[in-house]
């Protein structure tokens, strides 16, 4: 048994990001082809994304707090989950397994963060989550959607990436993305969609039609490349599609 009581983790692989503090520790491991979470509670506690619990060890409570009318109807209208559980007490819990990547992000009272719609996993429960929303062409151009989840505050945020991130930081330069795979991005940046070239036409003749456009002061994470997993599952994923979609016409 281990020091806490806790059964020995003898299958699970440290990847190495882990991240500690007010009581509480953020830790990644590889088990199989997958990426799992561990969150120690020591008489703390920590908000989830709802459906994200694999399961927990310990003396934990959760609590699930019902959604006011305003909240009902801003989930309606922003299709965010409209109850993010909390999680209180001492012990391990143990978030769903997946074959993307989970990293994490440490606030330091000033930073707010823009996240992928879906990204979000978890987080100390100091760290404040909103709703962020594009402006509307950006929305039904750029691949992100209207509305992303905003977190600020202190603490630890967990989130997902379909691949190893790469850190851009900007100041004052541009990045253009010709696709929707910045993961995560400060508040501070513009963040936009625009043709590639000026006219649409030439944007369309260069092939690259419409590209997301970051500008200003501040840190881009991107995932340029998914994973070898994410990648054979989304051919796989493709080809399953494909056969189904014979058998049925």
């Amino acid at each position: 048994m281990a020091a806490d009581g806790a059964a020995p983790a003898r299958h699970l692989t440290p990847t190495g990001l882990r991240a500690a503090s007010g009581g509480t520790v953020f830790e990644v491991f590889e088990y199989e082809m997958y990426r799992i979470a561990r969150i120690l509670l020591q008489g703390t506690s920590v908000t989830l994304e709802a459906g994200m619990l694999h399961y927990w060890l310990g003396n934990i409570q959760m609590q699930v707090q019902g959604p006011s009318l305003g909240g009902m109807a801003k989930s309606l209208l922003t299709k965010e989950k409209i109850v993010r559980p909390v999680y209180t007490g001492s012990g391990e819990i143990y978030l769903e397994p997946t074959f993307g990547e989970m990293e994490i992000l440490e606030l330091t009272g000033n930073d707010v963060w823009i996240l992928d719609k879906g990204s979000y996993l978890a987080s100390d429960i100091s760290v404040q989550l909103g709703v962020y929303t594009n402006p509307v062409f950006t929305s039904i151009f750029g691949g992100e959607g209207m509305f992303q989840t905003q977190v600020s505050g202190a603490g630890k945020v967990l989130y997902w990436a379909p691949g190893p991130l790469q850190r851009i930081e900007l100041r004052g330069q541009t990045l253009t993305v010709d696709g929707s795979f910045a993961v995560a991005r400060t508040g501070s940046l513009d963040f936009r969609v625009e043709k590639a070239t000026k006219g649409l036409f030439r944007s369309m003749m260069s092939g690259e039609g419409l590209v997301n456009v970051f500008r200003g002061y501040g840190t881009v994470m991107l995932a340029p490349v998914p994973n070898r997993y994410m990648t054979l599952l989304g051919e796989f994923g493709g080809l399953h599609r494909a056969i189904r979609s014979i058998k049925t016409s």
